[in-house]
């Protein structure tokens, strides 16, 4: 989070500053060109801005999708394990107690592994392979208690469903992974940049400095990008997926 306010504390001083240079060289021009400082301008300012806006707009659109798409991903989780976790009462009785175990203690380093993501990175590892051990262990016992049953429905079930419970974590793993490529940043950063300077070249026809342009300005874009790359990385800022996990929290306090 702090890294996040950071970036946007940066860009808008990086915008401000931009856009007072542009003034500065729009005032200068003026005085070296009262009549054709500006002229076909309009033509030029239109497109960057245009293009600006465009890919702004692209960029929120992606960044939501896939924001909504993660807390998606977290409910499918969810509901996997919960009805893995339903189907062990197809399997013999003496099994059931060693596997339940299993599945509370698989969903508290799932839990685990999504809480320490982003604030520590150690103990995400150790959460994460204590998971992917649990899987083995889990799948192990289920397959010995269904050769212990010997009903290919019962197996269908019961195996049909951890494997669901299983993939639903690689799926999610991707889903972490998936950001646009970095040359679309860096393009819309160039987009900015070459806006503020436009902007404040524009305001360089006035006679004094406005102060509410200046900042307004300076204010919408940082914030704009800001919560682009909050919804990218919605563990890290102010816009947060944790509360998505409470379905995770709800479903592990029913393990009864």
């Amino acid at each position: 989070m702090i890294a996040l306010l950071v970036v946007v504390t940066g860009l808008f001083g990086t915008i401000l500053v931009l856009m007072e240079i542009g003034r500065r060289i729009g005032v200068r021009r003026k005085h070296e060109d009262p009549d054709g400082s500006h002229a076909g301008l309009g033509a030029i300012e239109g497109a960057v801005f245009g293009l600006m806006g465009l890919l702004i707009a692209f960029t929120f659109s992606g960044a939501a999708a896939r924001f909504d798409a993660r807390r998606q991903l977290i409910g499918d989780e969810s509901n996997a394990i919960g009805t893995a976790y339903l189907r062990i009462d197809l399997l013999p009785v003496a099994e059931q107690p060693a596997l339940r175990e299993d599945f509370r203690n698989y969903l508290d380093a799932r839990i685990e592994y999504f809480k320490n993501l982003d604030s520590n990175a150690e103990a995400a590892k150790a959460a994460l392979d204590n998971s992917v051990a649990l899987q083995k262990q889990i799948w192990d016992k289920s397959v010995i208690g269904c050769a212990q049953v010997n009903f290919s429905a019962t197996t269908s079930l019961v195996l049909s469903s951890l494997n669901a419970m299983i993939d639903i974590t690689t799926t999610r793993a991707v889903a972490l992974q998936t950001h646009p490529p970095k040359i679309i940043y860096w393009g819309l950063a160039v987009l900015v940049f070459a806006s503020a300077l436009l902007a404040g070249y524009s305001l360089g026809e006035a006679k004094t400095r406005s102060w509410l342009h200046l900042l307004l300005f300076s204010s919408i874009l940082a914030i704009s990008l800001y919560v682009i790359f909050d919804l990218e990385y919605p563990r890290a800022g102010l816009i947060r997926i944790e509360t998505a996990d409470r379905v995770l929290r709800e479903l592990r306090s029913s393990m009864k």
